[in-house]
Order: C-alpha cells, then sequence, then structure tokens
C-alpha cells in the first residue's frame, strides 16, 4: 500500500477525540488528525513536514520505541511523555498516554495519544453518569414505595382524631375526658405533621420525573440573569454578583425551567455556604460562561459546547463529603434537605451535560458543559 492511499484510508481519524498520527519507521510524521492538530495548536502541515520526535519534551522514550521496531525486537510499544504544545496553546507541556504500533509489512507506525487527565475525567464522568442513572431509578422505586403507606398513616391518624372529639363520656366525666382527647389529639397531629413533611420530601424526590421536559430556544444568558436578581432579591447586602459573559454564545434548544432551577440551586448552595463572608460584606459569587471547542462529553466528541462556570470564595465544600456532593441526602449544613444539587445534576443530564465540582478552602468551582448545535 503506497503512503498516499494509508493516510487517505487514515482520514476516519479526524472524527475520534483521541490523537492519532502516522509516521515512518524514522519518525518522520505523514498524518495527524484534526484533535492533535487542536490539542498543540500547530496546524496540520507543520506536523506533516515535521518529526514526531521533536513533539516531545523527553524524546528518548519515542525513540526506544522506533529504534527496537526498526530491530524487529517488538510491533508495538506504550509509555507516558509530554506532548509540546504551540506558544499559542496554553504553555504548560500536555500529558499524554502513547500507544505506537507498528503497521507490517510497511513499518509504518501508527501512534495514539490519550490526554491522562481528559481519561481520568472521562472515566469520572461516566461513573457519575451511571451513579445518577441508578440513583434515580431507585429513588424513584423508593419514592413510591413510602408514598403509599405514608398515606395511610396520615388517613388513619386523622380517622382516629376524628374518632376521639366524637365519642361522647358521662357527664361526670367529660373534664377528664376533654383533656384526655387533647392531649391525645396533640399526638395524631404530630403523626400528621410529620406525614406532610415526608410527604413533601417524597415529592421533590419526584420532581424531575413528573414534568416532562418543555423544549424551546434557551438564551443562557436569560437564564443566568433570571438566577441573579432572584438571588440578589434575597441578599441586597454582603454578596457581590459578577458577570463574565461571552455575548457570542448561541441560543440552544432546552428547558429553560429546569435550567434556571439547576443554576439556581448551585448558586443558592453557594451562598448558603457564603453566610459568615455575607455578614461581615465580602461574599462574591462569579457566573461565567465560554464557548469550548472540541469538548468532550462522556466519551461523545463536540465541535462546540457551553461552560457554565459557578464560583463563590466560600469556604469550600467539607472533605468527608467532597466526593458525594452530587449524591441525594448529603448535605454540607445542619437541616439541608441535601437534594439541591441533586436536582441540578439530573437537570443538566437531562440536557445531555455534565457537571462537576472542584473545591478548596476559598474558593469552590461548579463547572456545566452542554452541547450546543
Amino acid at each position: 500500500m503506497t503512503e498516499a492511499a494509508a493516510i487517505e484510508g487514515l482520514e476516519a481519524y479526524d472524527q475520534l477525540a483521541t490523537m492519532v498520527a502516522l509516521a515512518r519507521a524514522d519518525g518522520h510524521c505523514l498524518y495527524a488528525n484534526t484533535t492533535l492538530e487542536n490539542a498543540v495548536a500547530v496546524s496540520r502541515r507543520a506536523l506533516v513536514r515535521g518529526n514526531v520526535l521533536d513533539w516531545f519534551v523527553d524524546a528518548a522514550p519515542m525513540r526506544e520505541t522506533l529504534r527496537a521496531m526498526q530491530r524487529d525486537e517488538v510491533t508495538g510499544g506504550r509509555f507516558d511523555a509530554l506532548l509540546r504544545r504551540s506558544a499559542l496553546a496554553p504553555a504548560e507541556p500536555l500529558r499524554v498516554r502513547v500507544t505506537a504500533t507498528q503497521l507490517d509489512p510497511s513499518r509504518r507506525v501508527l501512534l495514539e495519544m490519550t490526554e491522562i487527565e481528559q481519561q481520568t475525567r472521562q472515566d469520572r464522568e461516566e461513573r457519575a453518569l451511571g451513579l445518577a442513572r441508578a440513583r434515580r431509578e431507585l429513588l424513584r422505586n423508593l419514592a413510591h414505595e413510602i408514598k403509599n403507606p405514608l398515606g395511610g398513616i396520615r388517613g388513619a391518624a386523622q380517622l382516629l382524631e376524628m374518632e376521639l372529639q366524637a365519642r361522647p363520656a358521662p357527664g361526670s366525666a367529660r373534664p377528664a375526658r376533654a383533656a384526655a382527647v387533647r392531649g391525645l389529639t396533640e399526638y395524631t397531629q404530630v403523626i400528621i405533621h410529620e406525614a406532610d413533611r415526608l410527604q413533601a420530601l417524597v415529592d421533590r424526590l419526584l420532581a424531575p420525573h413528573r414534568r416532562a421536559q418543555v423544549v424551546g430556544d434557551v438564551n443562557i444568558h436569560e437564564v443566568c440573569e433570571r438566577v441573579r436578581l432572584l438571588i440578589l432579591a434575597q441578599h441586597p447586602a454582603g454578596l457581590e454578583v459578577e458577570r463574565d459573559y461571552d455575548t457570542s454564545i448561541p441560543e440552544f434548544r432546552g428547558d429553560r425551567e429546569q435550567l434556571i432551577q439547576a443554576v439556581l440551586n448551585i448558586v443558592r448552595n453557594a451562598v448558603e455556604a457564603l453566610a459568615d463572608a455575607i455578614a461581615a460584606g465580602r461574599a462574591r459569587v462569579l457566573l461565567r460562561t465560554r464557548v469550548v471547542r472540541q469538548c468532550l462529553i462522556g466519551r461523545t466528541r463536540h465541535r462546540l459546547a457551553l461552560e457554565l462556570l459557578v464560583r463563590d470564595n466560600g469556604p469550600g465544600v467539607p472533605e468527608p463529603i467532597r466526593d458525594r456532593i452530587f449524591d441525594p441526602l448529603v448535605s454540607g449544613r445542619d437541616g439541608g434537605t441535601g437534594l439541591g444539587l441533586t436536582l441540578a445534576q439530573d437537570f443538566v443530564l437531562q440536557h445531555q451535560g455534565t457537571i462537576e465540582c472542584d473545591s478548596t478552602p476559598g474558593r469552590t468551582d461548579f463547572r456545566i458543559l452542554i452541547p450546543l448545535p
């Protein structure tokens, strides 16, 4: 097979999120896919004119692999390396896992490079997605199982209260009877009140599943502004909500009310953590929007995606719950239901997006990614 034919057959690799290159046995590059071009911010033409050994901060592992292939000692190799980037890209090199495979009988070498951080993020997102789906199904089934006996308990308490109030007593026993009825009625009221409280909790657990999505054109900045005004109305002093918007972001199809609720839950969570800073007049929340290109969500590559960052200067998420922040009924504050972030994640997932949290003392980031058309 000629080099031209081999390169033509690799054009499908332009659709992959993995960085792919084809090189001769001496390292001269014959082909580089779009993902590699974007990752290192170097044009494909420049990459093809060069040698793959020049791409790495330490070329020794690549050089040794190529030499071993030329000596027919191995047909492939795998190693971690630092991939150089253009000055147009972030200054730091990209940490990648390189898989080199010899294509017999031509001895050309196919290189596949995966960003190690990206791989870790993909694995984390996939685990989160799987857990969210399993959790959603579990909660829905559990909520239905709780709801039916809960209604029976409340109804029985109401009937008992009515029976106590309706049953007459002999004349001489009426004062004592009335006092006893009042005491027992207080107990039935406690049962009814607690049943109503649990019913409200069950309703919140079922909320994402009861209402079908109402899909329309969504402007993310209208969503952010709605949330900003609601929060500032509740906290007119001591809190600054900063805006850093990319106004070029296009509208996309989605459920506007779901997204408002998702962002509102995240911002409210941040504001609750900022209670002391608000009292001191130094609380800040940042809403920032950006367009991300060639974005991976799960294992799907999207040409464009919306990135919404919610950042606060609070104390950070407590270490014991940092890995469980999106789990239901997990809360970092007394009296919290732990459902706000769970619902936010559910609503983002329904838009084929993802949400993640990165927290250290003094800064907490919630990052939402949603595919754009």
